[in-house]
């Protein structure tokens, strides 16, 4: 008789295929980074096989990993659809949610999978926008909910913090060389583009805001060509480009605080369970002021493997 699976290892499972690396599906799943790959050490020995190519710069899926990950997935929705139905109330209705693309790829897929499981009858709108553009939005109530970049037009309820780092095109990227330093920035009035900023001024490194842009990929393409540093949170840092740091001079950054934010007009059962499962399948636990350069700095020693594969937009 063969064993039989058990949901919470397939849960870790589709979460590391999902966030892209142990360390990103550990929080999801709110476990231990450790934990999630002893999980995933007792499915691969249930199974006899390998479920994952690792090395330095990718976490990739075996012929075995690729075959599990469809039945996986099927056997949680079913999971979630049958607590559902006899545990959790009828909820129908609409919701539209605001976020930066870059945040729906990287951290809010698995979620809206998760609450479209246990809410099927509730339609989810998704507006991709800049933080900075969707605060108006949700003024003006054209948006219900939106999972956002924190600054003084949106507060919110604190879900976690993003820390930020040094992108080039390689470890030792010509552009380094270059003084002034080409940096392409966000556009004016976004906290990431105020935080890149603050932090070139207080090491005293002389720049020049080569490029601008509201976009990720824009962004993305001039490093790509070789002409300029960015920074981006480590979410959506493409796994093609190098995380820079002291290593090659550039100073931390601080972090970016997410939130979710409602509109005046939320107020109502759809928009209550989305907030909710967002708040608490992404919460990591705020640190310190003190120690969130501590937290940025050990972020950039992080693999590849642990950093989203790909992103289409900005924060």
């Amino acid at each position: 008789m063969h064993p039989e699976f058990d949901v919470d290892l397939l849960r870790s499972f589709v979460a590391v295929v999902e966030a892209g690396s142990f360390t990103k599906a550990a929080a999801t799943v709110h476990r231990s980074q450790a934990a999630v790959s002893m999980q995933i050490k007792r499915l691969e020995g249930m199974l006899g096989t390998t479920l994952f190519v690792r090395d330095t710069r990718n976490l990739s899926l075996t012929r075995p990993g690729n075959t599990l990950l469809e039945y996986a997935r099927r056997v949680i929705d079913l999971h979630e659809e049958a607590w559902s139905a006899i545990v959790r109330p009828e909820v129908t209705g609409r919701v539209v949610l605001g976020a930066p693309d870059d945040y729906v790829s990287s951290l809010l897929s698995p979620v809206l999978r998760r609450f479209s499981n246990l809410y099927p009858h509730v339609e989810i709108e998704i507006v991709c926008a800049q933080s900075t553009a969707l605060a108006p939005m949700l003024a003006d109530n054209k948006i219900d909910l939106a999972f956002v970049t924190r600054d003084r037009k949106l507060r919110g309820e604190y879900v976690r913090s993003e820390p930020m780092v040094w992108v080039g095109a390689s470890e030792d990227t010509p552009v380094l060389a270059a003084s002034p330093l080409p940096v392409g920035l966000y556009e004016p009035g976004c906290v990431a583009r105020a935080h890149t900023l603050a932090a070139l001024d207080a090491a005293r490194i002389r720049y020049r805001a080569a490029y601008s842009s509201a976009s990720l990929l824009g962004l993305v393409a001039t490093v790509d060509a070789g002409l300029a540093v960015i920074a981006l949170t480590r979410c959506s840092v493409p796994s093609r480009l190098a995380i820079l740091g002291d290593a090659q001079g550039l100073p931390k950054i601080e972090p970016l605080e997410i939130v979710v934010a409602r509109s005046a007009k939320s107020d109502r059962p759809t928009c209550d369970y989305l907030a909710a499962q967002m708040i608490q399948d992404l919460s990591v636990r705020a640190q310190p002021r003190a120690s969130a350069a501590a937290s940025s700095s050990a972020a950039l020693s992080v693999p590849r493997d642990e950093r989203a594969s790909d992103v289409q937009a900005r924060a």
